[in-house]
């Protein structure tokens, strides 16, 4: 595909970019770190004026050109370099390669938790009653802004609870990119290091962790958003 996209049956070859910081990955998450400070700043400046004078500044416009501007100053001074898979002798060279059982995985996840996904939301809004929606369009609100303002926040105290149950099963259902030939935690840890060494209960146990932990997190992340959304009584 235009001499940068190769797809075979060994797998899909994608142009490759690396950059030219020495600690990329800290740079980045120390970049979002500030602009995620500024925009809660932001926010919460906004917040202030309201409750002042009445009227929100507008500021969306302004942190997004902060970001835009930010960001490309970021990827410019990190020297970025890319380099196209060329077929060299019997197999391609150059770029990343995505394995067949990773594309699959990918693929066969992403559809069986988006059909969950899906009812989810779909659920949630039919659970907010249609007299909102009603009040709404005689304060003549558009359809968009109903949806943003009225329906939404309330949907979402319906939708997040079964959703952290979702994201929990997707992380288990992870572990069986084995039967795809995949070697995810589940195919190293608890199979390949087991077999070398054969210390059963060590590797398991490690695995077990490994996900518990996991599990734990997104567990802990997703209450804490549950309890930000729920409706507070005076």
């Amino acid at each position: 595909m235009n001499d940068s996209v190769a797809v075979t049956n060994r797998g899909v070859y994608v142009p490759y970019v690396s950059f030219g910081f020495e600690y990329f990955g800290r740079a980045l998450v120390a970049l979002i770190a500030a602009l995620s400070a500024l925009s809660i700043f932001a926010k919460r400046y906004s917040a202030s004026k309201q409750a002042a004078t009445g009227r929100r500044p507008k500021i969306a416009l302004s942190l997004l050109s902060v970001w835009t501007i930010a960001l490309i100053g970021f990827v410019y001074f990190s020297n970025p370099s890319a380099t196209f898979p060329a077929l060299r002798g019997f197999n391609f060279q150059g770029g990343l390669q995505l394995r067949t059982s990773l594309i699959a995985l990918w693929l066969v996840l992403s559809l069986y938790t988006a059909a969950f996904i899906a009812e989810i939301v779909r659920s949630g809004i039919l659970a907010v009653s249609t007299g909102q929606k009603e009040a709404a369009a005689a304060l003549g609100l558009s359809a968009g802004q109903t949806m943003r303002l009225v329906v939404l926040p309330q949907a979402l105290r319906v939708i997040i609870p079964p959703m952290i149950s979702n994201y929990l099963n997707l992380t288990k259902n992870s572990s069986l990119a084995i039967a795809v030939g995949y070697m995810d935690l589940t195919g190293t840890l608890m199979g390949i290091t087991l077999n070398q060494t054969g210390r059963e209960l060590e590797t398991v146990l490690l695995g077990m962790s490994f996900y518990l932990c996991v599990s734990l997190s997104i567990s802990v992340a997703m209450n804490w958003y549950n309890a930000r959304v729920q409706l507070r009584e005076r």
